[in-house]
């Protein structure tokens, strides 16, 4: 009788816990956009001071993400998460008590710190758990979570505004939109005790036995023997650079894939996905013109992109990482420049949420889950877990340049004169434009690849390092364990 080769079952069982936290970066995200224009009229806020309400705990999730790599090094990928979720418990209380704009910035930048950290280490411990065949559906995983969370997240606010007095809604109904982020918060606490801490930390930190048992459970004794030792092969050569090349700056092949992910990273916020994510009612009004309908519309972009995430998740080990981003860099730009016409033309009705509908289903069948899946790929062990806590930190810093720009804009009077509100929209089109030549120049496949043979293909596409890592690419076998 031959030995399982993954059991799958309980990989899913501990990839579906690490994504809850997924769950609360949706709903974190998306909750403030049914609460800033009540918070903004209950606190008389400034165009500036609105988006300061909103972006604030964007520098909470640039902290976080930049500090999630040192602390899941020294203290496990576990603990770290575990931090997480008391973080956003006490966020969500918090900031739903708050009782002025300093209070309500405080407690959303504790979760933000939460946030930045979630994003980081999750992708990191599911890819270091996940066989390599399925690396790309656990990741997925914790993105159709994050997007069920969003989508929940809008129906909920949709749920406490509907029949409510506005009066209602600016006094008290915010509050309780906040408060309901208790319940995934509280559930990911108590779970994430279940899980075990990753194999490669364990192997990283000397704790040889406790990183066999993992990978014994994760397969079978015979596959995870063979695992390890790959690790450590890896790990021992990683070492022996790092003594010649220490830190991630010093080492030109190292820092030139850091770069790789950090504009990743950048890319994925600047196409303007956060701009629904954060403002959709505010946005919406600009052609539905009252906050209910906003509220409910709202809804129909939630679904979009659980829908495009759901694709992708089948899509990605299939097709593969690169004409999922690179198309879809190109669809969003077009439906975002449909869209910015249809406001400039000044169209009521349902044209323009369509062509906002159809980017936050390309963006999520492409970038929503490339973009993050390839994060947590593309760096070598040595670095893995600082090196994406530089990403994630450079993504949550794109973000707040893009949150608190955005109100600017679309209340600017003379913005508004010209574009009717489709100038933010003009301008995302542009960089996902930008994308789209952007992956075809430096990304390489790194569909079915294991994590420690990913650094050659890397290289492969520099021309700098171009001639050298193709010949290692060419000689080198491909793993056929995790």
């Amino acid at each position: 009788m031959s030995q399982r080769k993954h059991n799958v079952p309980y990989i899913l069982f501990i990839c579906a816990i690490a994504s809850l936290s997924g769950v609360i970066l949706g709903y974190d995200a998306s909750v403030i956009s049914g609460v800033i224009d009540p918070l903004t009229e209950h606190l008389s806020l400034s165009p500036a001071e609105s988006g300061w309400a909103v972006s604030n705990v964007i520098l909470g999730c640039v902290i976080g993400a930049w500090g999630a790599g040192y602390l899941s090094d020294r203290c496990g990928r576990k603990s770290t998460l575990i931090v997480t979720a008391v973080l956003f418990i006490i966020s969500a209380v918090g900031s739903a008590l708050a009782h002025d704009l300093t209070d309500f910035v405080i407690y959303r930048m504790i979760g933000g710190l939460a946030v930045g950290m979630a994003s980081a280490v999750t992708p990191l411990y599911i890819a270091e758990v996940s066989p390599k065949d399925l690396r790309g559906r656990m990741l997925g995983m914790q993105q159709m979570l994050m997007v069920g969370g969003q989508l929940t997240v809008y129906v909920v606010n949709f749920l406490i505004a509907k029949g409510m007095p506005h009066e209602w809604l600016v006094a008290t109904g915010w509050r309780w939109m906040l408060a309901s982020g208790l319940v995934p918060c509280a559930l990911f606490l108590l779970l994430a005790f279940f899980m075990p801490e990753s194999p490669r930390w364990y192997a990283m930190r000397g704790k040889q036995d406790k990183s066999l048992k993992v990978l014994g459970s994760l397969s079978n004794p015979e596959h995870g023997q063979r695992l390890h030792g790959e690790i450590m092969r890896s790990l021992a050569s990683e070492q022996a650079q790092a003594r010649k090349k220490p830190g991630i700056l010093q080492d030109k092949k190292a820092s030139y894939i850091l770069w790789i992910g950090c504009a990743i990273a950048v890319l994925q916020q600047v196409s303007g996905i956060n701009i629904l994510l954060y403002f959709a009612p505010s946005l919406l009004q600009n052609v539905t013109g009252n906050t209910q309908d906003s509220l409910f519309q709202s809804i129909f972009l939630g679904a979009a992109l659980l829908a495009g995430v759901a694709i992708a998740l089948f899509a990605v080990d299939r097709l593969g990482r690169l004409p999922l981003l690179r198309w879809g860099s190109l669809g969003c730009a077009l439906f975002l420049f449909f869209t910015a016409w249809t406001f400039m033309q000044e169209m009521k009705g349902y044209l323009p949420i369509v062509g906002l509908v159809g980017f936050v289903l390309v963006f999520g069948l492409s970038w929503s889950l490339g973009a993050w899946l390839l994060i947590a790929e593309i760096f070598p062990n040595r670095m893995r877990a600082v090196a994406m806590g530089f990403a994630f930190c450079s993504m949550w810093a794109a973000n707040f340049i893009v949150t608190q720009s955005f109100p600017m804009m679309n209340r600017s009077p003379a913005l508004m004169a010209h574009f009717h509100g489709a100038f933010p929209l003009l301008l995302c089109g542009g960089f996902s434009l930008i994308a789209f030549w952007f992956v075809g120049r430096f990304l390489p496949e790194t569909k079915g690849v294991s994590l420690e043979h990913i650094e050659p293909l890397m290289l492969s596409k520099s021309r700098r390092f171009g001639g050298e890592q193709a010949e290692i690419s060419a000689t080198q076998p491909v793993s056929h364990t995790k």
